[in-house]
């Protein structure tokens, strides 16, 4: 896939997003992810998850716009609307995107017809809601290796995830494919030297630019070098998730911690100009160990704040 793709679907995206947003009552203050501009740096978000103590969203957002980050990412179709731009208004932090609540339990491979429709239902519920919010990007795990064969959960999943793509384009929504501990498209007792290839061949079988993937640098250094991958995947990329791996310790740790090669990561995302969001998916606390952690993914990423 050349870089026109990519740059055609971030265009359609912002394009589509501002349509829906002309659509809808907007809030006076409310800020929508597209408006955020990178200015040839990566953006740092992270999952509702890591502020923890039980606030409300608005208080978790200032929160994490007092730590550093740009945006944060919502668990969707699981929250209220009209409570989220409120906290978006308040703080002026802007959700980037979510996450789908329930793709673990209720999965796109799923053998069960009746699982796979609830699977698709709520996917589509996530993108109309994303957009409600201002977000870009819908994360999808696509399935689990349990469900069978993969020459039966690949394309299982494909004619299952195609059916929202009609909603994801009217919405501007990038479904985000994200590389996870699911038993398919590598091999789980396989070597540290796998390719990407079954992933780009999986996303290109959509042949829509409302597909990409939001690559996780942490979740495959086990079976692969996270770089590597990066310039194969290229254009793809529509996000990026960031954690610590150790080889060594067979373990995630902290985004510092591990034995990650950032440098090469960095040198991988320069050389296919990536520019966007980047989640951070740590186990996260209160502000003072989220604005480390927001320097961690500084340090990481080698930007300065």
């Amino acid at each position: 896939m050349s870089n026109s793709p990519s740059l055609t679907r971030r265009s359609f995206s912002q394009l589509a997003v501002a349509s829906a947003a002309i659509s809808m009552v907007r809030p006076s203050g409310f800020v929508q992810a597209a408006e955020i501009k990178s200015e040839d740096r990566i953006l740092k978000t992270l999952k509702i998850g890591m502020v923890k103590g039980n606030a409300s969203f608005e208080e978790k957002f200032r929160t994490a716009k007092n730590a550093g980050f740009d945006g944060i990412e919502l668990n969707a179709p699981a929250f209220e609307v009209d409570e989220i731009r409120n906290a978006i208004v308040k703080t002026g932090l802007p959700v980037d995107g979510t996450v789908c609540a329930t793709h673990w339990q209720i999965r796109h491979t799923s053998p069960d017809a009746a699982t796979r429709q609830q699977a698709l239902e709520t996917l589509i519920q996530g993108i109309e809601k994303t957009a409600a919010v201002g977000g870009n990007t819908i994360l999808l795990v696509i399935g689990k290796g349990e469900d069978g064969p993969e020459s039966e959960t690949i394309p299982r999943s494909i004619e299952n995830i195609r059916q929202a793509l009609p909603t994801a384009a009217r919405y501007g929504i990038d479904i985000a494919i994200e590389n996870v501990w699911n038993e398919m498209l590598y091999d789980p007792m396989g070597s540290e030297n796998q390719k990407v290839d079954p992933f780009i061949k999986y996303v290109d079988a959509f042949e829509s630019p409302w597909v990409g993937m939001q690559f996780d640098i942490g979740n495959h250094w086990k079976f692969g070098d996270p770089a590597a991958w990066i310039r194969d995947l290229g254009t793809r990329i529509v996000k990026l998730d960031i954690k610590g791996y150790s080889r060594a310790q067979q373990k995630f740790t902290e985004i510092a911690d591990g034995d990650i090669d950032w440098k090469s990561v960095r040198k991988a995302l320069r050389d296919i100009r990536f520019h966007g969001w980047c989640a951070a998916e740590v186990k996260g606390g209160d502000e003072i160990e989220l604005t480390r952690i927001a320097k961690e993914m500084d340090v990481a990423l080698e930007q300065s704040t």
